[in-house]
């Protein structure tokens, strides 16, 4: 094994040397904002939050919902009553607001503390939407949930969903305990309380944060030894990619995420393989991320963008679509990080996800260039230039297209535009074509397929390209109805092939996570959501 000494702050006045521990370092150079759940909307904050709490259930490595609190749950038929048996050895973190005790059993009230407060406008929780599918009606309090006794909680809900046990992965849902709210306050966010694999030790902001190992944690592997394995995690705060780069290249941070640009040419070839050099040294994985990335095109042709649009012509958007090399695209812009999407909407890493059941867009120019001459633009003439709006930092990608598509006849002008302004532009379809990307909050194709229902529609709801289809509408509302998930996928099969015959988006490509570790840390999993798993982690010589 390799032994690390951190030496870590307990207050302002003194410190206690911690004696040599296995330790797991990373840098998270964006900083962090809190460790409260009720506000992990972002990366930063659900990385740390994961290691110091639980939900009910929670996600394994190809996204299969399995329990956790909760060791059991049925489902009734209707789809609208969740019930969920929680285990009876889950002990909240060592921690004064529990008084002589130290620590208590997590009780069926705890839960409905935990989801209550996500939802409570008092609270201020950017999760709160995901309650909104709550029958309030059904409890005499109004809340939509109960405690039945201790290890049996029920959840109402006001229409069927299929995503919501996947919603209940979500770190919001961690359950946390009413103490420690009562006590702390607001101070919470730097003084969580919860049941994870670590607990928190001690946090400098801007600094270093340190989680040490639960004594008390619940879980085993399969041989029955318990979780975790490794004594602390350390999380500098290097805002510098470059730096950070260099702690990596030193040994000081144990991972690195994502490619950037101040240090891509040197760890990643141009074909997206670790470079030579580092073989031996670093370990370099891929694997499927919930984000699609897409150009949208709005599709309500009353509205004054589309008037005259040749976007308006289903055959001018299919065009498109078979008008450039997605794997070209790949290969020079993103070195073979992330996919072409040659199979649809939803992304590869869902389970749902079935290349030969959705058979998207490949390139093919002289379709392309048929499409267009029964659209009435035989090579293109008499096309009216389509304007594609999109933010900088994917201003290659859009470059790129407008070449490709120059050369079939279709022309294309760029407009970028700010972050903010960009976003509001969209939501409010200012602008007809423009470029998107939409990741998962929860791990089901729904997520996905809710940006084309005609409810949905903009703004207030994430259909950007106002796509209004009863077919599609009618698939929809009937999938919502189904637990089952082999016959939901079928559905959602049928709904993708809606997608792509009509074409309000080009699928350009499903991302994927890049991840570097040193050679020395193994069992090191992740998932299609990009989560941080360490409770298995094992860190060897």
């Amino acid at each position: 094994m390799v032994f690390v000494s951190i030496s870590i702050a307990l207050s302002c006045h003194r410190q206690d040397e911690y004696e040599t521990r296995t330790v797991f370092r990373y840098n998270e150079s964006k900083g962090i904002a809190t460790l409260d759940p009720a506000f992990a909307r972002s990366q930063t904050i659900i990385w740390p939050v994961s290691q110091v709490f639980n939900g009910l259930v929670q996600l394994t490595e190809n996204l299969t919902i399995t329990p956790c609190i909760a060791k059991s749950w049925k489902i009734s038929e209707d789809g609208l009553t969740y019930t969920f048996t929680l285990r009876n050895d889950v002990f909240f973190h060592e921690n004064e607001v529990f008084g002589a005790d130290n620590s208590r059993k997590v009780v069926a009230r705890d839960v409905v503390f935990s989801l209550n407060r996500i939802s409570d406008p008092g609270t201020a929780s950017p999760g709160a939407w995901i309650f909104n599918v709550l029958d309030k009606n059904a409890t005499p309090d109004g809340k939509g949930m109960e405690a039945l006794n201790d290890t049996t909680v029920r959840i109402y809900l006001n229409k069927p969903f299929p995503g919501f046990l996947g919603v209940l992965s979500m770190q919001y849902c961690s359950i946390i305990p009413q103490e420690a709210i009562e006590v702390y306050g607001k101070g919470f966010r730097d003084r969580p309380v919860g049941t994870g694999p670590f607990k928190f030790k001690y946090w400098r902001e801007g600094e270093k944060l340190v989680l040490v190992k639960n004594p008390l944690y619940f879980e085993t592997d399969s041989a029955g030894n318990s979780l975790p394995y490794i004594d602390a995690i350390a999380v500098s705060f290097i805002a510098d990619k470059q730096s950070e780069f260099m702690e990596f290249i030193k040994g000081e941070i144990d991972f690195l995420s994502g490619v950037h640009a101040a240090y891509k040419d040197e760890l990643v070839t141009r074909s997206g393989k670790l470079n030579p050099k580092y073989v031996g040294r670093f370990t370099m994985s891929k694997t499927p991320y919930l984000n699609t990335e897409y150009l949208g095109i709005v599709q309500d042709t009353s509205m004054t963008i589309m008037r005259n649009s040749p976007l308006s012509q289903q055959k001018v958007r299919l065009a498109i679509n078979f008008g450039f090399n997605r794997d070209k695209m790949m290969l020079y812009l993103r070195s073979n990080i992330g996919r072409p999407a040659h199979s649809g909407f939803a992304p590869k890493g869902l389970p749902s996800f079935n290349p030969e059941k959705v058979v998207g867009y490949s390139y093919n120019p002289d379709t392309a260039r048929i499409l267009l001459r029964e659209a009435g633009f035989p090579n293109g003439k008499g096309l009216k230039p389509v304007t594609l709006t999109t933010t900088s930092d994917y201003l290659d990608l859009c470059e790129y297209i407008q070449h490709e598509l120059a050369q079939i006849g279709i022309p294309v002008n760029i407009e970028v535009s700010t972050g903010a302004t960009f976003r509001e532009m969209v939501s409010m379809a200012k602008v007809n074509f423009f470029r998107g990307s939409w990741i998962a909050d929860y791990p089901d194709a729904e997520n996905y397929y809710a940006l084309f229902y005609s409810e949905n529609q903009s703004p207030g709801g994430p259909n950007y390209t106002r796509f209004d289809n009863e077919a599609f509408d009618q698939l929809y509302a009937r999938a919502l109805l189904i637990n089952t998930d082999s016959l939901r996928y079928r559905l959602y099969h049928q709904m993708e092939r809606i997608i792509l015959n009509e074409a309000p988006v080009v699928p350009l490509y499903y991302d994927e996570v890049v991840r570097f570790t040193q050679n020395r840390i193994k069992n090191f999993q992740g998932n299609p959501l990009n989560m941080l798993i360490l409770k298995n982690v094992v860190i060897n010589e």
